[in-house]
């Protein structure tokens, strides 16, 4: 062989390359397959290529000389394709399929290029749903309406609470357009729950299959419309997309949902006028509908603030009386008479008193355009004048939900909250509902504990023998052994003209553990996207452990918005086993509202407290401070209020501790927990094994 000398950038020969090649995956060389012809591809190419494909088949083997060989037969292909940053993605890819499912799958991903090359360009221009969630959340919120949460999904689709994005779009030809197409389509959903998509009776939708397409088309031209006279911009966005172009037979359709006054009536109405040749376009902003699951939703919303706003209406009458008692009225002199009236296009809400117009409340006002919203007109007994009508003295008789919950609602509890400008408590101020998590995806699970296979092996193997050790107990009065620093003492002792003290043996016991953890999971809607998931794969990864240990546990989540809604949700109870039902509440886990703590932890403090146990631990799994949005709960109340739940939980034998992602928890965390009773986790994709590990030293 050749060992001339040459300059470190010039090519090597194909001898050259099949002496190397030979030293490091000669172990798969033979007779017949050699690497020669790998050696003469490369000889032709530049330096550059050649200390890649060595490099890399260098490390490949020491794995597996099969897949190293594999790698260079296919090396200068894909690095044509791919450039050298791709290639190395798509041999590392092969490498994890072989250490998870083994060669015979990773010589299939590795030789199944050009489906890796198709899946880069897709990512090269596609965009996913975790990306643009807080810039759409931001837009979302900029619309007007009430509050709508955004999760990912297969496709587009809205139950007028939550706006349903695909999980990933990689439909246009470049990033930016596809984040235009997020979008353009959740505006669109937005448009349907703002503008009376779903305000019809059940019965008025149509029910095959081909005519619910026809008329989700001719919502989207009626919305577009809309969107036209309000948003042109976005206007504009959607007609560049609305490709391929409509044909003849929806001129007429398309005209008439045009008019200002057009409604989802019309649709509906116009779908039998169709003709047969009418066909529903493939436009990418296009989502699906599902009017029952609208329906559910909005009913169940509308029944709950139909009762607030009867509860407000009371309460603004009140105070106008009050007013008016004290001269301050804009009316004084006139009974104080409460009409709400919608403006031009029902969407604005007035109050009027004494045929004069005042100021509403932004409560009452917020509640009744959402009303508006999904009814498309308000309702007669939320207009009657104050009296013995529904926001009169009757109402005050019999006060809504929002004024005694505990009282209309079965399971609602009432607890107190601090208020450290005044320093005490507001009794009874918040409102608590115990609810049970709806099951999810049955395969997330056992995809986790596949996914952390090795990990879990170990914690078991530590686990188990945590739960398997002995105590050595000293200075103790007989044993097995002598306890030489008692025994000194002692001598000590006895020599000062102390009786000896026979406490002076060391013997080993059996440590018994007595444990009942309660672990608190924050699904505020900060927790959307991975963080989220990591919760969820951390519970997995405790329930396995705890199983092995035999402690008692039990897992609870919380949100809320408001003291009027602080909710617990429950997934397992300490007396449930852990089945599949608790399995499926995990993957069920989601993000919801706000962070209000309090009262959660002053309800799972009760429940914790009542199991017969030595040692009583809450943790929390969270990723920021207590906040909520409304009636000042955020900043430093939410913090003391939180303090004092936990010095509650602490007087009634319960040691507290947290688990958070939040980088700035330093700064008020050791306020809350004290200054060694939790821990921040910078790399949330370690939060799993942290959260196993931090348990286990809690409770060594």
């Amino acid at each position: 062989m050749s060992s001339s000398p040459r300059s470190s950038d010039a090519p090597l020969s194909a001898a050259e390359l099949e002496e190397r090649f030979e030293e490091l995956i000669g172990a798969v060389l033979s007779s017949r397959r050699t690497a020669a012809g790998i050696a003469h591809e490369l000889a032709a190419r530049g330096r550059a290529l050649q200390d890649f494909v060595l490099q890399w088949a260098a490390v490949t083997a020491k794995s597996s000389p099969e897949l190293a060989y594999q790698f260079a037969a296919l090396a200068a292909r894909a690095v044509a394709e791919l450039g050298f940053a791709g290639a190395e993605r798509w041999l590392l890819a092969a490498m994890e399929v072989h250490d998870r499912e083994g060669l015979y799958r990773a010589s299939a991903e590795l030789k199944d290029l050009d489906a890796f090359v198709e899946r880069s360009r897709e990512r090269g221009r596609g965009i996913a749903f975790d990306e643009v969630a807080p810039v759409l959340e931001l837009f979302v919120a900029g619309l007007a309406g009430r509050r709508l949460r955004l999760e990912a999904a297969e496709s587009a689709w809205t139950d007028t609470a939550t706006l349903y994005l695909p999980a990933r779009i990689a439909l246009l030809p470049s990033h930016a357009d596809n984040f235009r197409l997020y979008k353009l389509s959740a505006a669109l959903l937005w448009a349907q729950t703002r503008h009376g998509t779903f305000n019809l009776p059940e019965a008025a939708y149509p029910r095959e299959e081909r005519a619910l397409a026809l008329f989700n088309v001719l919502e989207a031209l009626r919305l577009a419309a809309r969107l036209e006279r309000g948003l042109p911009g976005l206007h504009r966005d959607l007609q560049a997309l609305a490709r391929p172009a409509l044909g003849p037979e929806w001129a007429q359709a398309a005209g008439q949902l045009r008019r200002p006054g057009a409604s989802a009536a019309d649709s509906a109405a116009l779908v039998a006028t169709l003709p047969r040749s009418a066909q529903p376009p493939a436009w990418p902003f296009l989502g699906m509908l599902d009017p029952a699951c609208a329906a559910a939703v909005r009913d169940e919303r509308l029944a709950r603030e139909k009762r607030l706003l009867r509860a407000a209406l009371a309460r603004f009458e009140e105070e106008l009386r009050g007013a008016r008692d004290e001269g301050a009225s804009p009316a004084a002199g006139e009974t104080p008479r409460l009409r709400l009236e919608s403006a031009e296009g029902g969407e604005e809400i007035a109050v009027t008193l004494g045929g004069q117009p005042v100021a509403p409340p932004q409560e009452l006002k917020r509640l009744a355009e959402s009303v508006l919203q999904d009814l498309g007109r308000l309702p007669e007994d939320l207009l009657q004048p104050a009296g013995e009508g529904p926001c009169g003295a009757a109402a005050q008789a019999q006060p809504a939900s929002e004024e005694r919950p505990a009282e209309e609602e079965a399971g609602a509890l009432l607890y107190d909250e601090w208020d450290h400008r005044r320093k005490q408590y507001r009794k009874g101020w918040c409102v608590l509902r115990e609810r049970d998590v709806h099951p999810g995806d049955p395969a997330f699970v056992p995809a986790a504990r596949a996914r952390y296979r090795p990990q879990v092996r170990q914690l078991r193997r530590s686990f188990e023998a945590l739960r398997g050790e002995d105590k050595r107990l000293r200075g103790e009065p007989f044993g097995d052994d002598v306890d030489l620093d008692a025994l000194v003492r002692a001598l000590a002792a006895l020599r000062a003209g102390a009786e000896l003290d026979e406490r002076v043996f060391a013997r080993r016991a059996r440590h018994e553990r007595d444990m009942a953890v309660l672990f608190m999971v924050d699904m505020s809607g900060s927790t959307k996207g991975w963080i989220n998931d990591c919760e969820r794969e951390a519970l997995v990864l405790l329930t396995e452990v705890l199983e092995v240990l035999g402690d008692r546990y039990a897992i609870y989540g919380f949100s809320g918005v408001t003291r009027k809604r602080c909710e617990v949700y429950r997934v397992k109870r300490f007396d449930e086993p852990c089945d599949a039902l608790v399995e499926r509440r995990i993957a069920g886990i989601q993000p919801l509202d706000y962070t209000r703590m309090g009262a959660a932890i002053r309800h799972l403090s009760a429940i914790l407290a009542a199991q017969q146990a030595r040692t009583r631990l809450l943790v929390t799994l969270s990723d920021g401070k207590p906040d909520d949005f409304s009636d000042g709960y955020r900043g430093e109340y939410g913090i003391e209020d939180t303090r004092q739940a936990l010095v509650e939980a602490k007087r009634a034998g319960i040691h507290p501790f947290c688990i958070t992602i939040d980088r700035e928890a330093r700064g008020y965390l050791p306020r809350m927990y004290g200054a060694v009773n939790y821990t921040v986790v910078a790399d949330v994709a370690r939060l799993p094994l942290k959260v196993a590990e931090v348990y286990r030293r809690l409770t060594a």
